[in-house]
């Protein structure tokens, strides 16, 4: 069943029950629809401008450039994989998210040489570390949306370093099939460690500038390290291999005009969260603020010229790119709206005519346990399989854990940081992406196949968050 019938299923559900069994304040009931709707809005925003941008670059084959520019440094396929499904995945996550990173760089793997299924697997793995961030901050900005979040950037960016792993994943599954896999895993293994520091380190370390930018910076930065060490021969395989090219990438455009798109996007990025952050606009009567800083404007701002600008039919182009973006984000915005709904109605319905605690408090207390810190990774990740996205994951499970750790005494903002890099590791086997990327290289009907390729990473990369949940806690 597709998530917008389960969604639309769940609100007229949960609507129901908080109506007729909890009695909520009429007043109430339609502030929380309206705020539900408000918060979908800002999350629509920014799907709209992502795919907007990604569009327009996919017209004017910038995508299709990146891959030619990354792969001639490096003549060994491991190092390719790990570059394209590593730092593009992760820049590519951190700029558009919402499953696109797989889609677009497995075709990529598979004309590395790559079957579709080991494409898909390891294209799934790659797009994991980054999700903690997604979209220009919007698993945190959205997601966690009328909470205290202020603090959790910061925890998160410094949990989520033992994302460092992921590369050792794709490295394994990648070799996995060879005669001589463990003389291939061992020879490129320093690389693959080196890749996986190189991005959470300086991802890291840049979240003071906002949950906007770690994902995009850390791959920027990561890749700027692991070219320049490749290419003085620093941790790359000693041994060169090769595999089977079905597919060889050309230039048609220069380096500069590859670049460029996303240089500008950083920088609109940058100029908004520098001179915009600070202007709200409130809803008195729903308790909602509008921050007139929304990432996809930037990627409107940084989209049209190019469009208009560098493409021979640009007006074309930019009209066509508008129309995929509304087609890609209609779906998204009824989905969202309906589980932010819920957790709205959820939320208001302790204020009754029945006398019963709120919905949201009850189901807290199934998570009041000492060891919350260890399952609250898991229930991030959970949510990430359903949903396919770590915002939406947030804003279903954000508040019960919310109150669960509140009312035994634990820090609320370390709980939801670790069920946030929890839900980024929970998307390696989220369903949504895996039917994506299945469509875009033609394959049917191979779930069971992809998750048993992800599912032992995902599983001792969660159980690594909950062990240093249960540290910091």
């Amino acid at each position: 069943m597709s998530l917008l019938k389960v969604s639309s299923l769940t609100l007229l559900l949960t609507t129901g029950l908080i109506f007729f069994y909890w009695k909520i304040v009429p007043a109430l009931f339609l502030v929380s629809f309206a705020k539900g709707f408000f918060v979908a809005l800002d999350i629509f925003l920014i799907i709209f401008g992502a795919i907007f941008f990604l569009e327009i670059l996919k017209d004017l084959k910038v995508i299709d450039n990146i891959s030619y520019y990354l792969e001639s440094f490096s003549k060994d396929y491991r190092v390719q994989v790990i570059i394209l499904a590593w730092f593009f995945e992760n820049f590519l996550e951190g700029t558009a998210g919402f499953g696109t990173a797989a889609v677009i760089v497995a075709p990529l793997l598979i004309g590395l040489g790559l079957s579709p299924l080991k494409a898909i697997i390891i294209s799934l793995l790659g797009n994991s570390a980054s999700v903690v961030f997604g979209a220009a901050g919007t698993p945190i900005r959205v997601g966690f949306a009328g909470l205290d979040y202020a603090s959790i950037p910061q925890l998160s960016a410094w949990i989520n370093c033992i994302g460092f792993i992921v590369p050792i994943f794709m490295l394994w599954v990648l070799v996995a099939d060879k005669s001589d896999k463990k003389k291939q895993f061992w020879e490129a293994l320093p690389f693959a460690i080196w890749a996986g520091i190189a991005f959470v380190v300086p991802s890291a370390l840049t979240v003071f500038l906002g949950q906007e930018f770690p994902s995009i910076l850390g791959s920027v930065i990561g890749l700027l390290l692991v070219l320049l060490t490749t290419k003085l021969g620093i941790f790359s395989p000693k041994n060169t291999r090769s595999a089977q090219e079905i597919w060889e990438p050309k230039k048609t455009l220069s380096a500069f005009k590859v670049f460029f798109p996303y240089s500008l996007l950083i920088i609109f990025l940058i100029l908004g969260k520098i001179f915009l952050s600070s202007i709200n606009f409130s809803i008195p009567d729903i308790s909602h603020k509008f921050n007139l800083f929304n990432p996809g404007f930037a990627f409107l701002v940084a989209g049209f010229p190019i469009a208009l600008y560098w493409g021979s039919l640009g007006h074309k182009v930019a009209v066509r790119a508008i129309k995929v973006a509304l087609r890609s984000s209609i779906e998204p915005l009824l989905v969202i709206s309906s589980i932010s709904i819920v957790v709205q109605l959820m939320i208001n319905s302790g204020q009754n005519l029945s006398g019963l605690s709120s919905s949201i408090a009850l189901i807290a207390k199934n998570f009041e346990t000492a060891f919350l810190p260890f399952w609250a990774p898991f229930i991030g990740a959970f949510g990430c399989f359903i949903t396919g996205s770590a915002t939406i994951s947030n804003i279903m499970f954000g508040n019960f854990l919310n109150f669960a750790s509140q009312a035994i005494n634990m820090d609320s903002a370390k709980v939801l940081a670790l069920t946030l890099v929890g839900g980024a590791a929970g998307n390696m086997i989220a369903l949504a992406d895996m039917l994506a990327a299945e469509t875009v290289v033609g394959l049917k009907n191979q779930e069971r196949a992809v998750v048993k390729g992800v599912i032992v990473p995902c599983l001792i990369y969660l159980v690594l968050i909950g062990i240093i949940g249960l540290i910091i806690i």
